[in-house]
């Protein structure tokens, strides 16, 4: 390596997206040449309202040290099996995205071809029933999945205090050697030949130098954006809510293992129940509903008593132009936000993080490196925005301007071909690796309605009794399975219990 290795990294800003980065860079890349800082100031308030997560969430614990019971133990973590979606096909309707697949492979075409088969016969068994990890969730049960189950193979996620996670990933960090530094910044310096940033400065006057920094300020994209002028790319075209209003209250329902994004007339309602309390959230368009209206929906559908007032955020739908410029990379909301409806912000800051790890520089910022790092963020977004979408497309709430509106919107071609080759044949996407695989698209195109024109002539190799008897086989599996499963709350009680008696731990 040559003199000018990348010897200091400063991390601006905290929260989950600051201090997951410092966990992970500590873990994987620390060492007596390589020092991190995080600069974060108290007056300085997080967004804080990631409170559910992806099932890659667990990828990142085991990359960051993490052990998974003391972490829901500090951050009063539920388990996660997937997403309910109430009323986004028509009223009264309802699915849950799954974390895990339908089925099993009976003959030459893919398992929904059949149970599309048997229901154009006139069955009336649900998809989401050949789903182990959705009946469980119906019924509140949960026990870690063993490996290679084949048809009972599943995957789960948590639902935890955001600000209680980036408390505890704080504790890690430090320990493993990241400096935090607190301070407020005022001003930016540049190198006067590379126009590089090359240090930071605080309202203390103390001046935080570095080689590499990643941007973790929020929406106020301090350096990407306020020192380097990136650029914004706007989808508010194609993603239009722009705020949403957020509050926790008591339990007062069900502690499920699932988040719930229920749809109203100009947006939707989150409920992410915790072990201590339920966060809520109405996310909306204000080109159709009032902030008034908006936070007066949401404070009437709680379920029990708010135990802190509504707070509001603004946000334009969208990602940088460039994730990494010079020497500055953006993490979290400084480089972009898709909204929070397939609860995807953490996974995205999770990307950000082990792409920058796996292209870390040894010295200077090698362009190729920039510019696949910047690739494979542009891709994740674009595909993370195309299965967004399809939630609000694929409605068939009519007579309500913005649900009407979001039928009729011109879609960008990745997404207009998915929908085509769902519709005319009932095809996937054929994603080996990403975010959201065949199953996912299959949980939505078919959770809210869309049913192929034509069915796969593979079909036709098995009689249709066949076809019923192995759907069936699979029908009694599952529901016996998923029967013999631990109760949720029984499973927290003994894993990752962080309340006892009403006290924390």
């Amino acid at each position: 390596m040559g003199s000018d290795r990348i010897r200091r990294v400063v991390i601006v800003g905290g929260g989950t997206a600051g201090w997951m980065t410092a966990a992970a860079l500590a873990r994987t890349l620390a060492g007596p040449d390589l020092s991190i800082a995080l600069v974060e100031s108290e007056a300085i308030g997080t967004v804080g309202v990631g409170e559910a997560t992806l099932p890659q969430i667990r990828d990142f614990n085991r990359i960051a040290g993490i052990d998974e019971r003391e972490m829901m133990a500090r951050t009063a973590a539920t388990i996660k099996l997937g997403i309910e979606f109430c009323d986004w096909g028509q009223p009264g309707e309802r699915y849950i995205h799954p974390f895990g697949t339908y089925g099993e492979a009976i003959g030459p075409a893919p398992f929904h071809q059949y149970w599309l088969a048997q229901r154009a016969k006139g069955s009336v068994r649900l998809f989401g029933e050949y789903s182990l990890p959705i009946v469980a969730a119906r019924g509140g049960r949960f026990e870690p999945p063993a490996q290679g189950e084949g048809l009972f193979a599943y995957n789960y996620a948590f639902q935890f205090d955001a600000g209680l996670y980036a408390a505890y990933l704080s504790d890690l960090a430090r320990r493993a050697g990241v400096v935090r530094q607190e301070g407020r910044i005022v001003s930016t310096e540049r190198d006067s030949k590379s126009g590089d940033v090359c240090a930071v400065m605080l309202e203390s006057g103390v001046r935080v130098e570095g080689d590499l920094f990643i941007d973790c300020s929020g929406f106020r994209a301090l350096l990407i954006e306020g020192e380097l002028e990136t650029g914004f790319e706007d989808w508010s075209q194609w993603l239009p809510c722009n705020r949403a209003w957020a509050v926790p209250c008591e339990v007062g329902a069900e502690t499920v293992p699932y988040t719930r994004a229920t749809a109203r007339d100009a947006g939707w309602q989150w409920r992410i129940p915790l072990q201590h309390r339920v966060g809520n959230g109405h996310v909306y368009c204000d080109r159709y509903l009032s902030d008034q209206d908006a936070v007066d929906i949401l404070m009437a559908n709680l379920e029990a008593a708010p135990i802190a007032e509504p707070r509001q955020l603004r946000f334009t739908t969208g990602k940088r132009k460039q994730m990494w410029n010079r020497n500055v990379v953006a993490i979290g909301l400084s480089g972009g936000f898709l909204e929070p409806l397939e609860s995807t912000s953490i996974d995205l800051i999770q990307s950000g993080i082990l792409n920058l790890v796996a292209l870390f520089p040894d010295g200077h910022c090698d362009p190729a490196d920039v510019a696949e790092y910047n690739r494979l963020m542009d891709l994740e977004y674009d595909r993370v925005r195309d299965f967004l979408m399809l939630h609000y497309v694929a409605n068939r709430r009519e007579g309500l301007p913005f649900w009407d509106d979001m039928r009729a919107m011109e879609l960008p071609d990745s997404l207009r071909e998915k929908v085509d080759a769902f519709t005319q044949r009932g095809l996937t996407p054929d994603y080996q690796e990403g975010l959201f695989l065949q199953q996912s698209w299959l949980s939505v195109f078919i959770g809210q309605g869309i049913i192929p024109e034509a069915l796969d002539p593979r079909l036709e190799a098995m009689p249709a009794a066949d076809r019923e008897a192995h759907l069936s086989r699979i029908h009694t599996a599952i529901s016996g399975k998923a029967s013999g499963l631990e109760e949720h709350l029984a499973f927290i009680a003994q894993y990752g219990a962080a309340y006892r008696g009403g006290s924390p731990l």
